[in-house]
């Protein structure tokens, strides 16, 4: 790259969004050694208007997302950044996913007076978004109830303050990246609460007619362990997720042998849970990532006798 370039970078307008796209601008702003200037560009999505019901009854598909996407279709942003769970499975055609940074904490939070699932009182209140956490909340505590908490990570936390409920459930990665993880009563583990697919990873998309320095700087900065993940659990999304109302969880990891996976889907109010295990022996390519992936979703379709014809997209979980 010779002389100096302007990349003009989408993001949603929250305070953790912002914090995800500068994240990306110093990324850049070093990768380049200063060449490319950088701009960021914030927008009011869909999912951030829409306040007063739960996600899944606001309506169609990539809600926080769409009018980033429409931007970039415009010409108007070169990049747009994105917590990679509120992305959809399947992209726009005019676009693909150029690069992902280095995995955050993927594990889930419990805001509240106590730090586990286990502790908190006899029928207490749990405020979320999510279908996903509600279902595994009530597969771990039937008594509890799980009640609808819209807005950013600091409206909930105020929602929390006020009484509305008594605890809540956050993405650790969120909170880490916004400097509060203070905020956390306690750390749920993997194997308690399974996150959602892409949960802790930011993901980039580009337009597919990128000019050659573009494609060239996303895959300098492209992690390739995030992305490793991101195909793996992407796979399971796509292939599962045929409703947009559907509790869903899945996570890779790599190990010292390779690399497992795990992936499960719950009905609404917990009782049912169809969950697949599975590993790679020796580093994956992205390929075998996607075969796994798709292979656990067979086997949790075979479980639970899913249609697996109709493919559609993780629904998001709002944690900006």
């Amino acid at each position: 790259m010779t002389g100096q370039r302007t990349l003009r970078i989408g993001t949603r307008g929250s305070p953790l969004a912002l914090a995800q796209a500068n994240m990306v601008a110093a990324m850049v702003a070093e990768a380049s050694g200063g060449s490319v200037a950088t701009t960021l560009h914030t927008f009011t999505t869909t999912g951030d208007k829409i306040l007063d019901k739960p996600l899944q009854d606001a309506g169609g598909k990539g809600l926080f997302t769409k009018e980033l996407d429409r931007a970039q279709e415009l010409g108007e942003i070169d990049i747009a950044v994105h917590s990679l769970k509120d992305v959809t499975v399947t992209l726009p055609e005019h676009l693909f996913l150029a690069l992902f940074l280095p995995r955050e904490d993927p594990r889930d939070c419990l805001i509240g007076p106590v730090g586990s699932i286990a502790e908190l009182p006899q029928g207490a209140i749990v405020g979320t978004s999510s279908l996903r956490r509600a279902a595994q909340l009530l597969a771990a505590r039937p008594d509890l109830k799980a009640v609808t908490f819209r807005g950013n990570v600091q409206t909930r936390l105020r929602k929390l303050a006020e009484g509305e409920a008594q605890a809540t459930i956050l993405a650790a990665a969120g909170l880490r990246r916004l400097g509060m993880i203070d905020k956390a009563a306690g750390i749920l583990e993997i194997d308690e609460m399974l996150p959602a697919g892409g949960q802790g990873i930011i993901g980039v998309t580009l337009r597919n007619d990128a000019s050659d320095w573009l494609k060239e700087l996303a895959a300098k900065l492209d992690n390739e362990d995030a992305r490793l993940a991101a195909v793996a659990e992407r796979a399971f999304l796509r292939k599962l997720d045929g409703s947009c109302r559907t509790p869903i969880a899945a996570h890779f990891r790599l190990t010292e042998e390779g690399a497992a996976m795990a992936g499960e889907v719950l009905t609404e109010d917990g009782a049912k849970r169809w969950r697949a295990e599975g590993v790679i022996e020796g580093r994956p390519t992205v390929f075998d990532a996607e075969l796994l992936g798709d292979a656990l979703a067979e086997d949790v379709a075979a479980e639970r006798a899913f249609d697996l014809g109709e493919t559609a997209s993780p629904w998001p979980e709002e944690d900006q």
